[in-house]
């Protein structure tokens, strides 16, 4: 019998450890919007504007760095990226004004691409078997999450004895760090001979023409919208709106004191729940249409999202959406990508996927920036968090006519 390929190989880890890292540190900036504001009196739309420019540049780099990495090599865009990102954080430590901040996240949005999903993804695709990939990719996604457990409440707990200049100064080290990582990411280039004889433009032309492609490019707006709001503003909306944390509760016992507190345990809350949800989105992706786990995913969080702000807040309804929410939170990538690499192949699939991300991330630029906007208009965030279960639910609907057929240069050779 022929020896079944290993799940778990030195690229899969490697690049689960980069991505943790890289995650880790950008689902934080939320729990940095209140300090920085009120340290310089500013308003609200300020900082968020910063991290609604680092969202946009991460969408702009994406295709740039998957293109990168499939001219000159993986780990060479992954050392790029690094540099970037770090350079980024470190200028962000000594910026004292708001234009400071939103030219230096443009740094640090392209340093996440290049230590991303695109990058990251692209490269476990082509070192997994065919058997193997749907759950690499879902694996790879959920160390994403498991970097959304610790880093939020990591930013919180370093606030309490460094400040936030010296915060974002640990998390420049941690993301060079990563470049020790690259010796062990090493990945073949898995394609089809005719994939092979295709040059990029070639592909993008194909997928430019191909109502499918729009329709995933437009799906996937409404992801980026609710991922980017409640990391950018939940901690905040939570600290503001939230009841009272009852002396005696359970989480008053377990040291969770304050909304503040919870605000960021909730987004930790969430990557933990997604874990388990990002891995069962890789197992049903290998199994089922890929296309209608995706109607259903984005349904489902239409429907949290809308019976959460419907329902007054308190401490129980904050952690009932974390883990709903977080269930739901990122298993739309795996099934995304695997999607692009089942009808256009792996040749180029960094590239495919960074250009439908660029559309995750205008809807991350407009949920951070609408969101601070709004808030600092009406002192809200309801009619924002509104809007975005309207985006849910057209991406729910955009997906169901979307063909997966594979297309003919990605078909496998016989």
């Amino acid at each position: 019998m022929p020896k079944q390929a290993s799940l778990f190989t030195p690229v899969l880890l490697t690049g689960c450890l980069i991505i943790l890292v890289s995650f880790a540190i950008r689902a934080s900036f939320g729990v940095f919007q209140i300090p920085i504001a009120q340290e310089f009196n500013w308003l609200r739309a300020e900082f968020s504007l910063a991290i609604a420019i680092q969202n946009l540049a991460w969408g702009v780099g994406q295709p740039i760095f998957g293109a990168i990495a499939e001219k000159i090599g993986d780990r060479k865009a992954v050392i790029l990226g690094a540099l970037i990102y770090a350079a980024g954080l470190v200028l962000s430590s000594f910026a004292v004004s708001p234009l400071e901040h939103q030219l230096y996240e443009i740094l640090i949005g392209f340093g996440v691409a290049g230590t991303g999903f695109g990058v990251i993804l692209a490269v476990v695709g082509r070192a997994s078997s065919d058997e193997n990939r749907s759950m690499s990719l879902a694996i790879v996604t959920a160390a994403a999450s498991g970097g959304q457990v610790f880093g939020a409440p990591l930013a919180e707990y370093l606030l309490g004895f460094m400040s936030w200049q010296s915060v974002f100064l640990a998390f420049a080290a941690a993301v060079l760090s990563l470049i020790l990582l690259l010796p062990f990411m090493r990945a073949p280039v898995a394609a089809t001979k005719q994939e092979l004889e295709e040059s990029m433009g070639t592909i993008l032309k194909r997928a430019a023409r191909d109502p499918s492609f729009t329709l995933i490019f437009l799906g996937f707006f409404s992801c980026g919208y609710q991922l980017a709001f409640v990391t950018a503003h939940f901690p905040a909306f939570v600290t503001e709106m939230c009841s009272p944390i009852a002396a005696g509760s359970l989480l008053h016992s377990i040291g969770i004191t304050t909304t503040s507190a919870l605000g960021a345990v909730a987004i930790s809350l969430i990557g933990l729940a997604n874990i388990g949800g990002t891995l069962a989105a890789g197992y049903l992706g290998k199994r089922y249409s890929k296309k209608y786990l995706l109607a259903s995913i984005y349904l489902a969080r239409t429907l949290v999202a809308a019976a959460f702000i419907i329902t007054p807040m308190s401490p129980e309804t904050v952690l009932l959406f974390s883990v709903a929410m977080g269930a739901l939170w990122l298993a739309t990538v795996p099934l995304t990508s695997g999607l692009i690499a089942h009808i256009y192949g792996l040749r180029y699939m960094g590239t495919l996927y960074g250009i439908v991300f660029f559309s995750h991330q205008l809807g991350s630029f407009l949920g951070v920036w609408l969101g601070g906007r709004m808030y600092d208009a009406y002192g809200s965030y309801t009619a924002v968090w509104w809007f975005g279960v309207g985006v849910g639910l057209f991406s729910a609907l955009v997906h169901l006519p979307v063909r997966e057929n594979r297309s003919p240069a990605a078909a496998p050779l016989v």
